[in-house]
């Protein structure tokens, strides 16, 4: 027979990385759909830029806990949202450091982790900073697929991809 906790540990965990692009919104509503219809569950990865003032140690560290308390409002609020659309509350994830490396380091470290989901930009700059790192860096690294769905999907579009 198996438990709860063997079979919570072979779920399919789909990951998305947090920042403040509308393309993101997609990317997590990709993420959540998919993760209810194949009876996965959702990360959220929340990476914050490390400080960068060292002048006085005192302000350094009131700004990581001001950058702390906004990741912590910002995980809160997806949370509630991933939970909405997918029936299970979701891993919420901080890390500091760069992006890119700090979601190669989790994958390193985490083998829950089945798949990661980003979506593209939707401006003519190019898919993203992630997507390029991960592209230029992190494609040899990669143990799991690497999901990109079109940033300009429409929650019906994304309704009917998954």
């Amino acid at each position: 027979m198996t438990t709860s906790a063997e079979a919570e540990g072979r779920q399919r965990v789909f990951l998305v990385v947090v920042d403040d692009s509308e393309e993101m919104e997609v990317a997590l509503r990709f993420a959540c759909l998919r993760a209810k219809n194949t009876g996965g569950r959702v990360a959220l990865l929340y990476v914050q830029e490390p400080a960068e003032f060292h002048h006085w140690l005192g302000v350094g560290e009131l700004i990581q806990q001001e950058r702390r308390e906004e990741a912590e409002a910002r995980l809160s609020d997806l949370s509630a949202r991933a939970q909405e659309i997918s029936g299970s509350i979701p891993i919420l994830l901080v890390r500091e450091g760069k992006r890119g490396e700090e979601l190669l380091k989790l994958l390193d470290e985490d083998p829950s982790i089945s798949i990661v989901v980003l979506a593209a930009s939707t401006d003519s700059e190019g898919p993203g900073p992630i997507i390029s790192y991960m592209m230029k860096q992190g494609s040899g690294r990669m143990r799991v697929p690497l999901t990109i769905v079109p940033g300009s999907l429409s929650v019906e579009q994304v309704e009917q991809l998954t």
